[in-house]
């Protein structure tokens, strides 16, 4: 393994070393100020899209490509600066589109488990055998006792007001609509994940999801984007680890195009967009997010190299259902 020997670069030499493989860092002022309040490595996330290529081929003879240290004609500190900021609104709008939903399922959660018993996360009849009995084949720890840890943990380290009257009256026993309150979004997704079917289902119909295989990972995948977001990393052209599962064809027929239009080597951004706009269809409020990211996507700054597809977004994304 390789010793790294790079040297620090004062702000003044990472410009210079920006331009010497290729980007315009004109007006230099600008160049010099973006660099000071963004970073150099976040800085060239955002410039990998515009990096010269070349085709090889393998000792396989299989036809490669390398991605070069310079940077394609075009390539400027303007453009990315307009990059920047789409990312930076976008990721916000993701923020509040999540947060509508995890507010909504916190909600629903409560209140159908709650019908059963204040107390029905305690009870192992809640949820499906796996996930509150021990595997044979496995040292792994039951699933819904390390639930219960965690939970435990978010409670105890609470200050809400709410928490500390349920921990001196009530000998800190929560009911289920409002232990679900302080609940992050993993933990209401591992929770969802472990109900019962009867459960689950009834839940992911409140939200117009057919089945609770796809509520579960869809609810796995917006805490993931919005892990990514709240963690103010790069969005706009990131290819998603953890995606939305896509509906079967005229299941949920808004979100057939889900399946007919993918990056290569993985899901954009879109695919979490769409699911989140579906969902919001619920939600009191949610049309107005709808028509915010529909203005935000219209006013991508546009070049010869970067278009909406680098976020995964179809061609003619503006005609669907969906976004009308």
């Amino acid at each position: 393994m390789a010793d790294y020997e790079k040297p620090w670069l004062t702000i003044d030499q990472q410009v210079d070393h920006l331009a010497d493989r290729g980007v315009d860092v004109r007006p230099r002022d600008q160049a010099l100020a973006l660099l000071a309040s963004t970073g150099y490595y976040r800085l060239t996330g955002y410039l990998y899209p515009f990096r010269d290529a070349e085709r090889y081929r393998d000792e396989d003879g299989r036809s490669r490509v390398r991605v070069l240290e310079t940077y394609r004609p075009g390539s400027s500190i303007e453009y990315v600066q307009e990059i920047i900021d789409f990312d930076r609104k976008l990721r916000l709008l993701v923020l509040e589109g999540v947060e509508r939903i995890e507010i909504a399922v916190r909600m629903q959660v409560g209140y159908v488990l709650g019908r059963t018993s204040p107390f029905a996360h305690l009870n192992s009849t809640t949820f499906q055998p796996n996930f509150v009995q021990p595997r044979l084949d496995s040292e792994m720890p039951i699933q819904h006792a390390v639930w219960l840890k965690r939970v435990a943990e978010r409670r105890d380290s609470s200050d809400e007001a709410f928490v500390t009257h349920f921990r001196s009256r009530y000998d800190d026993q929560m009911p289920i609509w409002a232990l679900t309150e302080i609940l992050e979004l993993g933990q209401l997704s591992r929770l969802y994940k472990g109900l019962n079917d009867e459960s689950s289902l009834e839940i992911a119909q409140a939200f117009n999801v057919p089945t609770k295989r796809l509520m579960s990972s869809w609810l796995a995948s917006l805490n993931y984007a919005r892990n990514v977001a709240a963690h103010h990393a790069r969005l706009f052209n990131r290819k998603l680890q953890n995606s939305p599962g896509r509906p079967k064809p005229d299941v949920i027929p808004v979100l057939n195009h889900l399946r007919e239009f993918e990056l290569k080597g993985g899901y954009g951004a879109y695919n979490i967009l769409a699911v989140v706009a579906y969902l919001l269809t619920c939600i009191e409020g949610g049309e107005t997010w709808t028509s915010s990211l529909v203005a935000l996507l219209n006013s991508f700054p546009r070049s010869d190299i970067l278009d909406l597809s680098s976020l995964g977004v179809p061609d003619d994304w503006s005609d669907l259902e969906l976004w009308n």
